[in-house]
């Protein structure tokens, strides 16, 4: 029986890959080319609204010039191509440090499979580097390294290595006598170019299966410790150890390791990037398009940052399994349990007398509880010390003064100023016209007791009760009376005052006010 159906298993198992299915659906061009127009060496992560209203102007492109396009919008087809295992979409680092903020941004990138695909379609759509000198000078040498480092017998090692440096004494010796020194042509450079940008091509795609290789241990971890059932100790032992031989438990984790301990080199590096410089310094170089010449030549940049991001996600990965075991709380998970174990007594002694259709009603918070005040603080004796007497003072007392005293100190005198205002009216109605003499006249003959400064409000009070106010002279030219006032210590002051007369009515209704008489 042949091995037909062996090989037709291992067939559909690569067609099932993410890979094959993208190069194998009806949009696969329109995908492609997305892809290659969205992302490049120096764009590894877009935004994902920024992409989503990319995808949305292709297909508006597209349409416009009669192209059949797939149905949906920006969004939902992001959304497919990320199901599908050809975008992956993540929280983008800060600028500070690398790490996440609560202000980064989500972002795509292509996965492995997406960038295996658009490989694979850049070589098909460029010329292929045919069968060349450079191309078997290059097999032969991969070849002849490997098979040195292969075989063990010393003999045959120190005969490898005579021979090399035979070859290189040989060849250092024709350079030091003067022998020429023929500079490769235009089409062996072209062809060693070719070479390379085969080999270069892959290293994207290598890196990231490495990336997402951690990544997908990372979730099996963590899933994993989640779903832990074992002693504690034990779990930690485990995991520990796993943490120590993180890169070597897959194949591209073992496969990194040992090109990170070559391309951690950093003489190795700078003398790579001299090599790229010369290489472009050649007279082929001026056929190249300049993004060929910038990929090209950016060749370590895109190793540094390949290495950058594997050890970035390795980094996540312990720093997730630290947290892990940092904040595992054994003595809550016990308390929890115990809880549950009483829920499920409870239950068996519920479910003895209950029926099939019985129901209890549970809160989802638990309520309130009524408990009675507690006391804040303990007792303290010294709260309760009465204060210290008051010292007697009484003998620094100053004198207590006298009634007359205070009524000096007091308000306007309203009874004697009515009855002094009415007896110096009738003297001076006794003698002149009552009508020309005002208020201030009749309140500066008056004797100094009832002279005080505030006297003068007990004035404008009884003025104001006979309506005198109003006719206190013209409003464009006012007439002020001075009044010449005594303080209780003997000082004196003078205020002006608008003046005020009185009428012979005003003082007969200040008469009949002053005995307790009402006039209107």
């Amino acid at each position: 029986m042949s091995d037909i159906a062996g090989e037709l298993a291992r067939v559909r198992e690569a067609f099932d890959k993410p890979t094959l299915r993208l190069l194998d659906r009806k949009w696969a061009p329109f995908v492609l080319a997305v892809f290659k127009s969205s992302f490049s060496r120096d764009r590894a992560a877009v935004q994902c609204e920024r992409l989503h209203a990319q995808v949305d102007a292709y297909l508006a492109d597209l349409r416009s010039i009669g192209t059949e396009t797939p149905n949906g919008t920006g969004r939902s087809l992001c959304v497919q191509w990320m199901n599908d295992q050809w975008l992956y979409r993540d929280l983008g680092d800060d600028g500070e440090g690398g790490g996440t903020s609560a202000n980064a941004e989500e972002q795509y990138s292509l996965t492995s499979h997406a960038l295996e695909a658009l490989s694979l379609v850049e070589s098909l759509a460029r010329d292929r580097a045919l069968i060349s000198e450079s191309r078997l000078a290059m097999i032969v040498d991969a070849v002849r390294h490997r098979a040195t480092q292969a075989n063990p017998d010393r003999d045959e090692r120190l005969r490898r290595l005579d021979l090399q440096i035979a070859e290189l004494a040989s060849e250092r010796d024709r350079v030091a006598g003067g022998g020429e020194i023929a500079a490769a042509s235009v089409e062996e450079m072209r062809e060693g170019y070719a070479n390379l940008i085969d080999l270069i091509g892959q290293l994207p795609g290598d890196f990231k299966r490495v990336e997402e290789s951690v990544a997908a241990m990372h979730r099996q971890i963590v899933n994993d410790f989640r779903a832990e059932e074992r002693p504690i100790g034990e779990v930690l032992d485990e995991y520990l150890a796993k943490t120590d031989a993180l890169m070597s438990l897959t194949a591209e984790g073992r496969a990194f390791e040992g090109a990170f301990e070559l391309l951690r080199d950093d003489a190795l590096l700078h003398d790579l990037k001299g090599d790229l410089e010369t290489i472009l310094g050649h007279p082929f170089a001026a056929g190249l398009k300049s993004v060929e010449r910038r990929s090209f030549g950016a060749t370590v940049g895109l190793i540094r940052t390949g290495i950058d991001d594997v050890l970035t996600q390795r980094n996540g990965l312990t720093t997730t399994l630290r947290e892990h075991i940092v904040n595992h709380d054994i003595v809550k998970d016990r308390e929890l349990e115990g809880l549950l174990r009483e829920i499920n007594t409870e239950l068996a002694i519920w479910m003895q007398t209950a029926g099939p259709k019985a129901r209890v009603r549970a809160e989802i918070m638990p309520g309130n509880l009524d408990a009675p005040h507690l006391r804040e603080r303990f007792y303290d004796p010294q709260s309760h010390v009465p204060p210290a007497p008051l010292a007697d003072v009484s003998a620094q007392a100053p004198a207590a003064p006298s009634l007359d005293a205070m009524r000096r100190q007091g308000g306007p005198q309203l009874p004697e100023m009515r009855e002094a205002l009415l007896g110096a009216l009738a003297a001076l109605d006794a003698s002149t016209d009552a009508a020309d003499a005002s208020i201030g006249d009749v309140f500066n003959a008056l004797e100094p007791a009832l002279r005080r400064p505030v006297e003068i409000l007990g004035l404008m009070q009884l003025a104001t009760q006979l309506d005198a106010v109003g006719h206190a002279g013209s409003v464009e030219q006012p007439e002020f009376d001075q009044y010449l006032t005594v303080r209780p210590d003997g000082t004196q002051r003078t205020f002006e005052v608008a003046r005020i007369t009185l009428t012979d009515d005003e003082t007969a209704a200040l008469a009949a006010l002053n005995s307790g008489a009402t006039s209107d």
